[in-house]
């Protein structure tokens, strides 16, 4: 299947990592980084199609397109096995229970990119699934990262512990995230928006752990969590590292 990808880093991204069939870039923008575009899509030989303003905001429905439209075939997702065996001993992976704001998951595989985790698992139902919205709003980082559609993430979770992972759920008034050792291979589950994570995949979980909070709102965004629990992870594995070579 045929999707539009859109905006300046999303665009240069997939032409560093996949086919692009044809771009569409607006007349008379040829300024910043879309000489950048243009030269990498001169060297793979890629149609350039100058259009409008009008024509541009029609293939991103709206969404701010930066000048920039790439034509590009469908998503290549990974499977299970090819996300563990990317793992070594501190492989990092993180499991998504029906997301279903694409722009939540642009924004936890931009983290999760940043972070250096190997890999994100997702339902293959109730849950949203790689589209233009979540390239712009990944800045293109989910061409970086390997993604997986799973049709039962109990089962996935059963074939991680098999292959050393410790799996950490988190939620409410569980033990702090920062008193938890984060360190080795680990899978870290978030919820949905608005309901959390189900009670099957909860009590499959080896631990639950918790963000603190003090003011009246009692949750977090699902891309805001999962970003500080992310970069604690990797404050943990530098920290451990230091220690190490001490």
């Amino acid at each position: 299947m045929k999707e539009y990808i859109y905006g300046r880093n999303p665009v240069i991204e997939v032409l560093k990592n996949r086919k692009v069939d044809k771009l569409y870039i607006q007349k008379g923008d040829k300024e910043g980084s879309i000489k950048k575009i243009y030269a990498l899509a001169k060297e793979q030989s890629i149609l350039i199609t100058e259009t409008n303003k009008k024509k541009l905001d029609e293939m991103s429905k709206g969404e701010n397109h930066q000048g920039i439209v790439a034509l590009v075939s469908g998503f290549e997702y990974s499977s299970l096995d090819e996300i563990i065996e990317s793992c070594d001993e501190n492989g990092r992976v993180l499991i998504l229970e029906r997301i279903e704001d694409p722009h939540n998951l642009g924004a936890i595989a931009r983290s999760a990119e940043a972070a250096g985790f190997n890999g994100i698992i997702i339902p293959k139902h109730g849950s949203v699934y790689v589209n233009d919205a979540v390239y712009k709003t990944s800045a293109g980082a989910i061409e970086n990262i390997k993604v997986t559609i799973e049709t039962n993430l109990s089962q996935a979770i059963d074939k991680l512990k098999e292959n050393n992972f410790w799996v950490y759920g988190t939620d409410m008034g569980e033990e702090s995230y920062t008193d938890t050792d984060l360190t080795g291979r680990i899978a870290i589950v978030i919820g949905n928006e608005g309901r959390g994570i189900g009670h099957s995949v909860k009590k499959n979980c080896d631990k639950i752990i918790s963000i603190p909070m003090k003011g009246s709102i009692n949750s977090l965004n699902a891309s805001c969590a999962a970003s500080i629990i992310m970069f604690e992870v990797l404050r943990q594995e530098n920290e451990k590292n230091i220690l190490q070579k001490r």
